[in-house]
Formats: structure tokens, C-alpha cells, sequence
């Protein structure tokens, strides 16, 4: 299937590894021009090396909201014009639950997992909107559906993403640009490190980074053109709700 991206210039946040890296592999295969960042320089050129397909990188922390407009201006300096893809991903947190995570814990996660978003999207979405034409696809969590007690800080930052994510769907959508979410649950990246020991891990069954770029691909294809404000979650059923 031909999405109708080949030649879009695409920036990906935090892709050096994990759901971020599988997103920019996927774009690329399909003909995208892509650019990634990356705060470690080593880490980002063995990536670039993996991913190949002409993928470029620019050295940057997306941890802020000033990282992330920073990123959005160097990924259109080095693709030579505005972005036609934005997907905005950062890391998580450091986990911990009500009883352990420190009030003056939250700021910093909000700046990570929420306001490097905004600034993100406020970079890059106005000239979609001048060009008539533009994708949206972040990377969250389907801890935003159904929150895990270890991460208290990312249920609470990536749920307010989610609905500032929403609110931006409605108000651009005539336009010709669309803002989905996309919601891993556990897929094999080095985040589940943090998060769970060898022994929980070999009884958890894992998505693959891989897969999951393609479900962001699509939702950046032209056949998606109609799909926006959409939180889509990939987690191989782990979320028990209906909706």
C-alpha cells in the first residue's frame, strides 16, 4: 500500500531507540525525509547507522518545552522547509507511586511528557495549517485509558497531553491536519528496564517497536486522511475497559 508520504519531511522525537526509533524506521521505509534527535551524539549516529534510508539527526534534549520547539526548528533547517510530520515522543519519568513521588516530583514530568508537546505542536502546526496539509502523531501511553500505580507521574503528564492533544484534533482538523495519539502498552524497549525485573519481564508478553511504527505510519498516510483526535491503543489487549 502506497501512503502518499514519499518525499514529506518528517521529525521524530527521542528516536535513538525503543517505540520512537521503530516510528522514524517505519517513515523511512515508506520514503519520508526524516529527521530524529537525540541527547547522547553516540547513541544518535549508531542509530542514524541502524535506521539508514537517508534518516538525519540533530543533537537535542526534547525534555522541555523550549527542547522541543528547539527540536521542531532544527528538523526544518535540516530538511530545508517546515515539517509535514511531527511525532512527538519523549522518555518516561522515573516510576514511583502516590506514597513515594515528591510534589515538587511533578513539574519536571509535565515539562517532559506534556509541555515539550505543546511546544512541539505550536512550532510546527501552524505552517501545516497555512500549507493545507499536515500529521500529528504522539507517542503516549494506554496508562492514559487505564493508569499503572508504578508510574504516577507519566499517567499524569500523558493524560493531560492526551487532552490537549484532543483539543488541537478539533481545532485544526478543517484545516488539513490531523493530531491522533497513538498508546503503546508494554513493547520491548530498554523503558521496561526501569520499570520491571528479569523475572517480570520473561511473563509479559511484549510488542515489537517495529510494529508499532507502522500503525504510526499509517495514521501519517494520506488513507488516514479522516482519522484525527483518535487514541489509539496498541497493547495487545492488556487494556480491559470497552472504550
Amino acid at each position: 500500500m502506497d501512503l502518499g508520504i514519499s518525499g514529506r519531511r518528517a521529525a521524530v522525537a527521542a528516536a535513538t531507540s525503543g517505540l520512537g526509533r521503530g516510528a522514524a524506521r517505519a517513515l523511512a521505509a515508506e520514503g519520508a525525509r526524516v529527521v530524529i534527535c537525540g541527547r547522547d551524539r553516540d547513541r544518535l549516529d549508531a542509530a542514524l547507522s541502524e535506521i539508514g534510508n537517508g534518516v538525519q539527526g540533530v543533537v537535542c534534549d526534547v525534555g522541555s518545552a523550549s527542547g522541543g520547539a528547539e527540536f521542531v526548528a532544527a528538523a526544518s533547517d535540516a530538511l530545508g522547509g517546515p515539517l509535514d510530520i511531527l511525532v512527538p515522543n519523549a522518555g518516561g519519568p522515573p516510576p514511583g507511586n502516590f506514597a513515594s513521588t515528591p510534589v515538587d516530583a511533578y513539574p519536571d514530568a509535565l515539562d517532559l511528557n506534556l509541555m515539550s508537546i505543546v511546544a512541539m505542536c505550536k512550532a510546527a502546526v501552524p505552517g501545516m495549517q497555512e500549507r493545507g496539509w499536515g500529521r500529528v502523531v504522539a507517542i503516549t501511553s494506554v496508562s492514559v485509558r487505564q493508569p499503572i500505580g508504578s508510574i504516577i507521574l507519566s499517567n499524569t503528564a500523558r493524560a493531560g497531553a492526551t487532552a490537549f492533544l484532543k483539543t488541537l484534533a478539533l481545532e485544526v482538523a478543517a484545516d488539513g491536519v490531523t493530531v491522533n495519539t497513538v498508546q503503546p502498552g508494554i513493547h520491548d524497549t530498554a523503558r521496561l528496564d526501569a520499570l520491571y525485573d528479569d523475572e517480570q519481564r520473561a511473563q509479559i508478553r511484549m510488542g515489537d517497536a517495529d510494529d508499532f511504527g507502522s500503525i504510526v505510519t499509517f495514521l501519517c498516510g494520506r488513507q488516514s486522511s479522516f482519522v484525527t483526535g483518535l487514541q489509539l491503543h496498541v497493547d495487545g489487549g492488556s487494556f480491559a475497559g470497552l472504550q
